[in-house]
């Protein structure tokens, strides 16, 4: 499992961007809200790799985080 944050935005309007680029991940606070309290957050996503997972998937989630970040970064610049 891979849970992590993009600056710039909210955890639930990244999982439905991404969902809108064909990739599922999971957005909220997944059972560990002692965990995210400690980092002082509420939520989270999560992507959940597995063996069946093909480079091709992963590389498709970075480029999809890529593309997020800097369509957030040039909305809000």
């Amino acid at each position: 499992m891979l849970t992590f944050l993009l600056k710039g935005t909210d955890p639930t309007g990244l999982a439905a961007a991404l969902d809108r680029q064909g990739i599922a991940v999971r957005a909220g606070h997944h059972c560990a809200q002692p965990a995210l309290a400690a980092f002082g957050l509420q939520s989270a996503v999560r992507a959940s790799l597995a063996l069946y997972n093909t480079e091709q998937a992963v590389d498709a989630l970075v480029a999809a985080l890529h593309d997020i970040q800097a369509h957030s970064t040039s909305a809000a610049g």
